[in-house]
């Protein structure tokens, strides 16, 4: 989302709400199904899709927009190596999409320890541009899966 969109939905730029609209307005006629809806487009690892279904997608796209799903770092280290991590492979995953850090409009952080809060600040300040997304924090109760100490999942426009 361009600077003038993000500040748009902040209500500092109602100018540019027409503007807005018809670009939204325009994507979504552009990823439409012949009956009218938007469609679903799962990105799936190597551009195949498995051949036994899995547990969920990793990353869809749907009228206009991107969702990637929780994303860990299974290796040793600190939250902020986990962190830095973890926002390398959601920037990734974002621009093979078409997408970019500066368009997520949404972030939820997962940590496994709220101890960890504010080294995460520190590595996630500035990822997202001057203009950040809305967020998200809590500790997992009972940790997060495969040992990550941070989990981020986000939405994005396209």
């Amino acid at each position: 989302m361009a600077k003038a969109d993000r500040r748009t939905f902040l209500g500092k730029a109602p100018a540019a709400v027409a503007a807005t609209a018809a670009a939204a307005a325009a994507t979504a006629r552009a990823e439409e199904a012949p009956a009218g809806k938007p469609v679903k487009k799962v990105l799936w690892k190597d551009g195949k899709r498995p051949e036994k279904t899995p547990l969920f997608s990793g990353i869809v796209t749907y009228g206009g927009l991107v969702f990637i799903s929780g994303i860990g770092a299974h290796f040793e280290g600190d939250v902020k190596a986990h962190t830095k991590h973890v926002l390398d492979e959601i920037q990734k995953r974002l621009e093979e999409a078409g997408s970019s850090m500066e368009k997520v409009v949404k972030v939820n952080v997962y940590l496994n320890d709220l101890k960890d809060y504010t080294a995460m600040n520190e590595v996630f300040l500035g990822r997202f541009g001057p203009e950040p997304p809305v967020r998200t924090t809590i500790a997992a109760a009972g940790g997060i899966p495969g040992n990550s100490l941070v989990e981020i999942d986000c939405i994005a426009t396209l």
